[in-house]
């Protein structure tokens, strides 16, 4: 059963591990990472830069790089497992939003004819049945002039009107599920806000899912509804939004959400540095900075306790961390 959501999920990632061999040995990008998106809902993944966010991504979209391997695990997308069958390809099924809306679209190329080709080789309908559909949603996106958008190119848009061009390709294919990879981060605050509150606002609309990654939980509350917290390649907390961002459990929760600009007193952040993915610490990986571990949190990788109210927290002493 899924630790969050009900009903069966759009997307499920179970004990996931992905390794990637290097000249300095094994890399553990990820170990054991599970968590669900429920269908119709929106789940964060938050970490710090090197978590293994963007391996996730990656491996949920089925382009990990060469020399990657999938030692166990599982990536069920609407009940089929993607990493391993190949007759349940989701191009077309999941959209995705890119991080920098600058480097994701083709200079020598007009809007209208990148998004096009991909509708044509995973949405079905004629080339005016697609154009008809992109002007919708360049409209839908509010952009100005969605007729003449199609023929403009990618340099006539600013960066807020790149990443809505961005969101109205994901949306194209009429996906179930969208995965977006810190879509605002290239963004002023201005224009974040203005692009979160049309993000949620689309997948609302539409009942789509949204996998949302980000190192930020400021942008985090404005879109989901539930977060997992992901430290050095392992879940470290789950559960609704929030109840995380109110009275997180996990002690790396608690020491990141204290970094935050709005909650900060000082300018300290976490001691030490995420572990290098070649040599990960034996047991919980947060404990070398963890200032409430013990000696046998060193011991054997702590599973995700479930919780009340749909949560999990991967240290059997978050509630005496509490008192620490």
């Amino acid at each position: 059963m899924s630790i969050m959501g009900e009903g069966r999920p759009v997307l499920s990632v179970e004990n996931l591990a992905v390794h990637i061999r290097t000249d300095a040995g094994v890399a553990r990008i990820l170990d054991d990472v599970t968590f669900a998106v429920p269908r119709g809902g929106a789940l964060g993944v938050v970490g710090e830069s090197g978590c293994g966010k963007s391996t996730l991504l990656r491996a949920i979209l089925g382009i990990l790089p060469r020399g990657a391997t999938v030692p166990k695990g599982a990536v069920l997308f609407e009940d089929r497992d993607i990493l391993t069958d190949r007759a349940a390809s989701a191009r077309g099924r999941i959209g995705f939003i890119p991080q920098d809306p600058y480097l994701s679209l083709n200079p020598v190329f007009r809007a209208g004819d990148q998004f096009l080709e991909i509708m044509r080789r995973h949405a079905p309908g004629s080339r005016r049945d697609h154009r008809d559909t992109l002007v919708e949603l360049f409209r839908a996106v509010q952009l100005p002039d969605p007729g003449g958008a199609l023929a403009k190119y990618p340099h006539q848009f600013s960066g807020g009107q790149r990443q809505r061009l961005l969101i109205a390709a994901a949306l194209a294919c009429e996906p179930a599920l969208v995965v977006a990879d810190e879509p605002t981060t290239a963004l002023d605050v201005t224009t974040q806000r203005e692009i979160l509150g049309l993000l949620r606002q689309l997948t609302t609309e539409r009942g789509l899912s949204l996998l949302f990654v980000t190192h930020d939980f400021g942008v985090l509350a404005a879109v989901c509804d539930q977060v997992a917290v992901l430290y050095a390649g392992r879940v470290a907390e789950t559960g609704p939004t929030r109840a995380v961002l109110d009275d997180p459990q996990h002690p790396y929760a608690r020491m990141l959400l204290a970094c935050h600009p709005d909650r900060a007193v000082d300018l300290l952040g976490i001691p030490g540095t995420v572990p290098a993915a070649t040599a990960q610490p034996p047991g919980c990986r947060f404990h070398p900075r963890c200032p409430a571990s013990r000696a046998d949190c060193a011991g054997v990788p702590p599973p995700l306790l479930p919780l009340a109210a749909g949560r999990a927290v991967a240290c059997p002493y978050h509630a005496e961390a509490m008192l620490g």
